[in-house]
């Protein structure tokens, strides 16, 4: 998105994305954010959960939104279409985030937010460190590996997703790619045997049962295990664009080559 020309920062702000609770959590003068969505306190979903109990949650309804009496929505690309328009026509400001697929976005984010909140100097901080944080991670070589994302259905992440761009960060090479998958889908076992990765990276296992995750239990894959590693990453680290990706990207390595 282009940053809204506003004369004046908003006082009173609402965000009803998972990914912009993050943003604005971490940009937003003190007092300034009122509210966020109720993903942002799920400690499997959000990297800041703890941070965001310290906000009212909503569940971007607009009846929920219109109670707060917001100043400015912030939304992402996949809110609610309907919820969107709604606000529109009732005249609120709504600032709508593009989340992006790789790492630059995570800087072009971070300064629209500074941008949209008045605190640009704010956000500019923010990506300075993230710079410096990625460099330090990157600072010592690691031997050239391949590394397999495998989740839920046999779901898989090319290069041109976020988590792909997490792989490339930590100088693994992807085979989903390799796979033919620039941005994401579904590998089927014998595939994956066949890929012969160094490394296999796996989700969070959800709190309940799922038929989608059985796949991940599967003899086949328990056989290849054994000579490979396997790294189980946190969910939270992996699902929004915020700085909170250098600690999937400084998990995977410290994975021993």
């Amino acid at each position: 998105m282009v940053a809204p020309a506003w004369a004046d920062a908003p006082a009173r702000v609402v965000s009803i994305n998972l990914c912009t609770d993050q943003l604005a959590m971490l940009v937003a003068a003190p007092g300034q954010l009122a509210s966020v969505s109720y993903l942002a306190q799920d400690r499997v979903s959000s990297a800041m959960a703890r941070e965001a109990e310290a906000y009212p949650t909503n569940r971007g309804q607009a009846e929920d939104i219109l109670a707060l009496q917001p100043d400015l929505v912030l939304a992402g690309t996949y809110s609610s279409p309907a919820t969107l328009d709604m606000l529109d026509r009732l005249g609120l400001r709504v600032a709508t985030f593009d989340m992006g697929t790789d790492l630059d976005s995570i800087r072009t984010n971070l300064r629209l937010m500074g941008d949209v909140l008045g605190r640009r100097d704010r956000a500019d901080r923010i990506v300075a460190q993230f710079d410096r944080d990625l460099a330090a991670l990157q600072a010592d070589p690691r031997p050239d590996r391949r590394a397999a994302l495998y989740g839920a259905n046999g779901y898989s992440s090319g290069q041109d997703s976020l988590a792909g761009a997490i792989l490339a960060a930590a100088g693994l090479t992807n085979v989903a790619t390799e796979l033919g998958l620039s941005q994401g889908g579904f590998v089927p076992l014998e595939d994956l045997v066949m890929a012969d990765p160094d490394l296999i990276v796996t989700g969070q296992r959800q709190p309940r049962a799922s038929r989608a995750e059985e796949v991940m239990d599967h003899p086949v894959l328990r056989a290849i295990t054994p000579g490979r590693q396997v790294v189980t990453a946190p969910d939270r680290d992996w699902a929004c664009g915020t700085p909170h990706v250098l600690r999937a990207v400084a998990q995977l390595r410290q994975v021993a080559p």
